[in-house]
Protein backbone atom coordinates (compact mmCIF):
# COMPACT_ATOMS: atom_id res chain seq x y z
CA UNK A 1 0.00 0.00 0.00
CA UNK A 2 1.15 3.52 -0.78
CA UNK A 3 1.56 5.44 2.47
CA UNK A 4 0.84 8.76 0.76
CA UNK A 5 -2.42 7.44 -0.71
CA UNK A 6 -3.49 6.11 2.68
CA UNK A 7 -2.70 9.42 4.34
CA UNK A 8 -4.61 11.35 1.67
CA UNK A 9 -7.62 9.04 2.06
CA UNK A 10 -7.53 9.45 5.84
CA UNK A 11 -7.50 13.24 5.50
CA UNK A 12 -10.49 13.13 3.14
CA UNK A 13 -12.48 10.68 5.28
CA UNK A 14 -11.67 12.38 8.59
CA UNK A 15 -12.45 15.87 7.28
CA UNK A 16 -15.75 14.67 5.78
CA UNK A 17 -16.87 12.85 8.93
CA UNK A 18 -15.68 15.50 11.36
CA UNK A 19 -17.27 18.38 9.49
CA UNK A 20 -20.64 16.66 9.04
CA UNK A 21 -20.74 15.56 12.70
CA UNK A 22 -19.64 19.12 13.67
CA UNK A 23 -19.20 18.56 17.42
CA UNK A 24 -18.74 22.31 17.95
CA UNK A 25 -22.27 22.81 16.64
CA UNK A 26 -23.54 20.37 19.27
CA UNK A 27 -21.98 22.30 22.17
CA UNK A 28 -24.74 24.92 22.37
CA UNK A 29 -27.70 22.48 22.29
CA UNK A 30 -25.87 20.19 24.74
CA UNK A 31 -25.45 23.01 27.26
CA UNK A 32 -29.09 24.04 26.84
CA UNK A 33 -30.38 20.49 27.34
CA UNK A 34 -28.19 19.77 30.40
CA UNK A 35 -28.44 23.12 32.17
CA UNK A 36 -30.08 21.46 35.20
CA UNK A 37 -27.70 18.48 35.28
CA UNK A 38 -24.62 18.04 37.46
CA UNK A 39 -21.17 17.36 36.01
CA UNK A 40 -21.42 13.60 36.47
CA UNK A 41 -24.68 13.38 34.52
CA UNK A 42 -23.32 15.64 31.76
CA UNK A 43 -20.26 13.43 31.40
CA UNK A 44 -22.41 10.30 31.32
CA UNK A 45 -24.71 11.76 28.64
CA UNK A 46 -21.78 12.85 26.48
CA UNK A 47 -20.01 9.48 26.81
CA UNK A 48 -23.07 7.35 26.02
CA UNK A 49 -24.10 9.58 23.10
CA UNK A 50 -20.64 9.26 21.54
CA UNK A 51 -20.65 5.49 22.04
CA UNK A 52 -24.06 5.25 20.39
CA UNK A 53 -23.04 7.42 17.42
CA UNK A 54 -19.83 5.41 17.00
CA UNK A 55 -21.74 2.10 17.03
CA UNK A 56 -24.29 3.29 14.47
CA UNK A 57 -21.65 4.64 12.09
CA UNK A 58 -19.54 1.48 12.46
CA UNK A 59 -22.62 -0.59 11.59
CA UNK A 60 -23.28 1.60 8.53
CA UNK A 61 -19.70 1.12 7.38
CA UNK A 62 -20.00 -2.65 7.76
CA UNK A 63 -23.45 -3.07 6.19
CA UNK A 64 -23.48 -0.31 3.59
CA UNK A 65 -23.20 -2.66 0.61
CA UNK A 66 -26.07 -4.80 1.91
CA UNK A 67 -28.41 -1.79 2.06
CA UNK A 68 -27.49 -0.82 -1.51
CA UNK A 69 -28.45 -4.27 -2.79
CA UNK A 70 -31.61 -4.50 -0.68
CA UNK A 71 -33.04 -1.19 -1.94
CA UNK A 72 -31.55 -1.37 -5.43
CA UNK A 73 -29.63 1.88 -4.98
CA UNK A 74 -26.83 2.50 -7.46
CA UNK A 75 -23.61 4.03 -6.19
CA UNK A 76 -23.67 6.98 -8.64
CA UNK A 77 -27.18 7.86 -7.43
CA UNK A 78 -26.02 7.71 -3.82
CA UNK A 79 -23.04 9.95 -4.56
CA UNK A 80 -25.19 12.58 -6.26
CA UNK A 81 -28.00 12.49 -3.68
CA UNK A 82 -25.64 12.26 -0.74
CA UNK A 83 -23.38 14.97 -2.08
CA UNK A 84 -26.39 17.24 -2.54
CA UNK A 85 -27.46 16.64 1.08
CA UNK A 86 -23.95 17.32 2.37
CA UNK A 87 -23.76 20.51 0.27
CA UNK A 88 -26.98 21.80 1.85
CA UNK A 89 -25.63 21.06 5.33
CA UNK A 90 -22.34 22.73 4.40
CA UNK A 91 -24.12 25.88 3.21
CA UNK A 92 -26.11 26.00 6.46
CA UNK A 93 -22.83 25.79 8.38
CA UNK A 94 -21.28 28.56 6.27
CA UNK A 95 -24.28 30.75 7.07
CA UNK A 96 -24.05 29.78 10.77
CA UNK A 97 -27.50 28.15 10.71
CA UNK A 98 -28.41 24.91 12.45
CA UNK A 99 -29.17 22.51 9.61
CA UNK A 100 -32.55 20.78 9.78
CA UNK A 101 -30.84 17.80 8.14
CA UNK A 102 -29.09 17.25 11.50
CA UNK A 103 -31.91 18.10 13.90
CA UNK A 104 -34.92 20.34 14.04
CA UNK A 105 -35.73 23.03 16.59
CA UNK A 106 -38.61 20.89 17.80
CA UNK A 107 -36.30 17.94 18.46
CA UNK A 108 -33.88 20.12 20.41
CA UNK A 109 -36.70 21.57 22.53
CA UNK A 110 -38.05 18.09 23.20
CA UNK A 111 -34.59 16.99 24.28
CA UNK A 112 -34.47 19.79 26.86
CA UNK A 113 -37.43 18.18 28.66
CA UNK A 114 -36.14 14.60 28.54
CA UNK A 115 -34.53 12.94 31.53
CA UNK A 116 -31.99 11.19 29.32
CA UNK A 117 -30.76 12.97 26.16
CA UNK A 118 -27.91 10.57 25.35
CA UNK A 119 -29.86 8.59 22.75
CA UNK A 120 -32.19 11.30 21.46
CA UNK A 121 -31.46 13.96 20.38
CA UNK A 122 -27.75 14.06 21.30
CA UNK A 123 -26.57 10.70 19.94
CA UNK A 124 -29.15 10.69 17.12
CA UNK A 125 -29.47 12.98 15.22
CA UNK A 126 -27.06 15.64 16.58
CA UNK A 127 -23.90 13.49 16.41
CA UNK A 128 -25.14 10.80 14.03
CA UNK A 129 -27.66 12.21 11.59
CA UNK A 130 -28.56 11.39 7.98
CA UNK A 131 -25.61 13.39 6.66
CA UNK A 132 -23.08 11.41 8.71
CA UNK A 133 -24.64 8.10 7.65
CA UNK A 134 -24.60 9.06 3.96
CA UNK A 135 -20.97 10.18 4.30
CA UNK A 136 -20.01 6.76 5.66
CA UNK A 137 -21.80 4.98 2.80
CA UNK A 138 -19.98 7.06 0.19
CA UNK A 139 -16.57 6.75 1.85
CA UNK A 140 -16.93 2.96 2.00
CA UNK A 141 -17.59 3.01 -1.73
CA UNK A 142 -14.48 5.14 -2.28
CA UNK A 143 -12.24 2.75 -0.31
CA UNK A 144 -10.06 0.67 -2.64
CA UNK A 145 -8.60 -1.78 -0.12
CA UNK A 146 -8.83 -3.01 3.47
CA UNK A 147 -6.39 -0.33 4.63
CA UNK A 148 -8.60 2.51 3.42
CA UNK A 149 -11.68 0.79 4.86
CA UNK A 150 -9.99 0.59 8.26
CA UNK A 151 -9.14 4.28 8.04
CA UNK A 152 -12.86 5.07 7.84
CA UNK A 153 -13.35 3.35 11.20
CA UNK A 154 -10.33 5.24 12.58
CA UNK A 155 -11.83 8.51 11.31
CA UNK A 156 -15.14 7.78 13.02
CA UNK A 157 -13.40 6.85 16.29
CA UNK A 158 -11.18 9.96 16.20
CA UNK A 159 -14.18 12.19 15.50
CA UNK A 160 -16.16 10.76 18.39
CA UNK A 161 -13.23 11.03 20.81
CA UNK A 162 -12.92 14.71 19.93
CA UNK A 163 -16.70 15.08 20.20
CA UNK A 164 -16.67 13.56 23.68
CA UNK A 165 -13.83 15.84 24.83
CA UNK A 166 -15.62 18.93 23.50
CA UNK A 167 -18.94 17.97 25.08
CA UNK A 168 -17.20 17.03 28.33
CA UNK A 169 -15.80 20.57 28.46
CA UNK A 170 -18.79 22.21 26.76
CA UNK A 171 -19.13 25.07 29.23
CA UNK A 172 -15.43 25.91 29.04
CA UNK A 173 -15.42 25.71 25.22
CA UNK A 174 -18.42 28.02 25.04
CA UNK A 175 -16.72 30.52 27.35
CA UNK A 176 -13.42 30.47 25.44
CA UNK A 177 -14.77 30.62 21.89
CA UNK A 178 -18.04 32.41 22.51
CA UNK A 179 -20.89 32.37 20.00
CA UNK A 180 -18.80 34.24 17.43
CA UNK A 181 -15.87 31.85 17.70
CA UNK A 182 -18.08 28.79 17.35
CA UNK A 183 -19.77 30.32 14.30
CA UNK A 184 -16.41 31.10 12.68
CA UNK A 185 -15.21 27.52 13.19
CA UNK A 186 -18.52 26.17 11.86
CA UNK A 187 -18.19 28.34 8.76
CA UNK A 188 -14.69 27.02 8.07
CA UNK A 189 -15.84 23.41 8.49
CA UNK A 190 -18.87 24.16 6.31
CA UNK A 191 -16.58 25.30 3.51
CA UNK A 192 -14.60 22.06 3.72
CA UNK A 193 -17.82 20.02 3.76
CA UNK A 194 -19.23 21.87 0.73
CA UNK A 195 -16.02 21.14 -1.22
CA UNK A 196 -16.18 17.44 -0.28
CA UNK A 197 -19.86 17.37 -1.30
CA UNK A 198 -19.11 18.84 -4.73
CA UNK A 199 -16.39 16.22 -5.20
CA UNK A 200 -18.91 13.45 -4.42
CA UNK A 201 -21.43 14.93 -6.88
CA UNK A 202 -18.80 15.20 -9.62
CA UNK A 203 -17.75 11.59 -9.04
CA UNK A 204 -21.38 10.46 -9.23
CA UNK A 205 -21.95 12.33 -12.48
CA UNK A 206 -18.80 10.89 -14.04
CA UNK A 207 -19.80 7.36 -12.98
CA UNK A 208 -23.32 7.68 -14.41
CA UNK A 209 -22.34 9.70 -17.50
CA UNK A 210 -18.87 8.45 -18.49
CA UNK A 211 -18.99 10.51 -21.68
CA UNK A 212 -18.33 13.59 -19.52
CA UNK A 213 -14.77 12.39 -19.01
CA UNK A 214 -13.95 13.17 -22.60
CA UNK A 215 -15.20 16.77 -22.52
CA UNK A 216 -12.46 19.43 -22.70
CA UNK A 217 -11.87 21.45 -19.52
CA UNK A 218 -12.05 25.26 -19.85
Amino acid sequence: MNTTELFNFFMVSFSAIFTIVNPLGAVGPFIGMTVQDNEAKRESSARRACWLATSVLFMCAALGGFFFQMFGITLPALKIAGGSLLFIVGMDMINARESRARSTEEETKEGAHKEDIAVFPLGIPLLCGPGAIVSIFMLVDQAKNIGETLLIYVSVAATMVISYLLLRQASRVARILGATGINVMSRLMGLVLAAVAVQFIMAGLLDSLPGLRGLPMR
